[in-house]
């Protein structure tokens, strides 16, 4: 038998840095390398302006309203807490109505399709890009922020929507503004940790953001701008992007094309790839022919690269992807490593808060609905389904709606191999002393612009107080020694 791990995590983390400047040269997109040292850089803070004139900023609260039912201050679903509000009567496509499926747990689906774009100003290092694309983003954390009165809200940039230009190399940026992260850290550390652990993510930054919302340039605080999986990413860290990129929201129990939303190679209507996953994924063969099983699945799927990022998803406490809910996360046919698993959306990633404790089962029947993600102040999980709770380290209480995790968990080699991942990455990855410093270096970085001369403050920030952002560091330190302290146990 083959051993259980070719090489260490360690050693796929240096090979990967040490191939990663090669990958940036090679790079070209738009007519020009993506300049990463400009956009992303490490240890700097950039800053960018968004002008948007009145009649603007009217037009996207017209559409706020038409796509999401309420106006720019009017909370709704109420943000306090409690049960989400049906749908008014005879009126069953309300943006707050229940899923179908759902309707007496009070689950809600948000909107009735994205956000417009409208053309903008972005000021950048001194040069103005006029034509530009922008809209609001993002789900419950838009919701939020929205329905709150905040105008700190999350969006998205598309430089070349309206005119052949881009950013130094990108076309497509997103910006996130850390609505349920104290610290402001947890996007960026997060992705950071998956690349050091060998796990290509989208690369990031943070800025300070000013925008015009038609009466004046205003602070909108600190974001992390997150590199746009489909524009560089993939190329930059696979050395090609010809193959199909999804952004999936499925559990994969099943295939429906459109829980599979193509990021390219649109006019192909094709998801052979995915199809052939899903179908050796649920083979029967699993339970009469466990080596047939694994052979077939890994020809679609590139699975030891699958367990080695629950390995890591799952030990920071990462509740706000597949597991708990069937988004944030994208998958990449590599021609070379067959489908790829990309994670995407981390801020709520390192909260200990939000971790399942051991043991836990949902009640029979329930299972979380497809493209959910609650907002603000309704208790997780929410109904007592497995919403809201990231993965327990043993996997056990996984139902069979997460078949990619169970199945694992269920067979002997993978979770064998699950478990030395753990291993691995909590003793030269996740360690207190690395993961301090790469705390302390990022809130460092920020911290003049959050709480200094030049400091957050509503209704431009989600932060009530100094002392949040403050505390939050210790949280997250907390966090990390507590989470070795339970990898140990779970080794044992």
């Amino acid at each position: 038998m083959s051993p259980i791990i070719s090489k260490p995590i360690y050693l796929f983390s240096i090979a990967w840095l040490l191939s990663y400047p090669a990958l940036l040269s090679a790079q070209k997109t738009h007519g020009a390398a993506p300049n990463y040292k400009v956009v992303f850089p490490e240890k700097k803070v950039n800053t960018i302006e968004i002008t948007l004139n009145k009649s603007q900023w009217d037009s996207i609260r017209t559409d706020m309203k038409e796509k999401y039912g309420n106006d720019f201050g009017e909370s709704r679903p109420p943000m306090g807490g409690g049960r989400p509000p049906m749908p008014p009567a005879g009126n069953p496509t309300s943006p707050f109505a229940p899923l179908p499926d759902f309707a007496d747990r009070g689950m809600m689906q948000f909107g009735k399709g994205e956000p417009k774009y409208f053309s903008v100003s972005v000021k950048f290092k001194d040069k103005v890009y006029s034509s530009t694309a922008f809209r609001l983003k993002g789900n419950s954390s838009l919701t939020q922020a929205w329905g709150r009165g905040i105008y700190k809200l999350p969006f998205r940039l598309d430089f070349g929507r309206y005119a052949k230009q881009d950013l130094y190399g990108f076309r497509t940026l997103s910006f996130s503004p850390g609505i349920n992260d104290k610290s402001l850290i947890r996007e960026k550390v997060a992705a950071d940790i998956f690349r050091q652990a060998g796990i290509p993510a989208a690369q990031t930054a943070f800025y300070k953001v000013y925008i015009d919302f038609g009466e004046g340039k205003r602070y909108c605080g600190i974001y992390t701008l997150v590199e746009v999986i489909e524009d560089t990413m993939i190329k930059t860290q696979f050395g090609e992007d010809n193959g199909n990129i999804y952004k999936p929201e499925s559990s994969f129990t099943k295939f429906k094309a459109e829980q599979f939303e193509k990021k390219n190679n649109k006019k192909q209507a094709d998801w052979q790839d995915v199809q052939a996953f899903i179908k050796a994924l649920n083979d029967s063969t699993r339970l009469t022919d466990d080596v047939a099983w694994r052979t077939n699945l890994e020809k679609t799927f590139n699975v030891d690269h699958f367990i080695k990022w629950l390995a890591i998803n799952t030990t920071i406490v990462n509740w706000d992807t597949y597991g708990a809910l069937p988004h944030n996360f994208y998958l990449y046919n590599s021609p070379t490593h067959k489908l790829t698993w990309i994670p995407w959306d981390n801020d709520l990633a390192l909260d200990a808060k939000m971790e399942r404790p051991e043991g836990f089962k949902p009640p029979d029947g329930f299972k979380t609905p497809e493209g959910f993600k609650p907002p603000e102040g309704f208790p997780p999980p929410m109904g007592g389904g497995a919403m809201g709770r990231g993965t327990s380290l043993s996997l056990k209480e996984t139902g069979k709606n997460w078949p990619l995790i169970k199945f694992i968990a269920d067979d002997v080699f993978y979770y064998a191999k699950y478990k030395q991942y753990v291993k691995e990455f909590a003793e030269s990855i996740f360690t207190p002393a690395r993961m301090n410093t790469l705390f302390e270096q990022n809130h460092k970085l920020i911290a003049p612009y959050v709480i200094g001369k030049e400091k957050e403050q509503m209704p431009y920030s989600f932060l009530k107080n100094t002392e949040d952002f403050q505390n939050e560091l210790a949280h997250l330190k907390e966090h990390v020694v507590r989470r070795n302290k339970e990898v140990i146990l779970f080794l044992k």
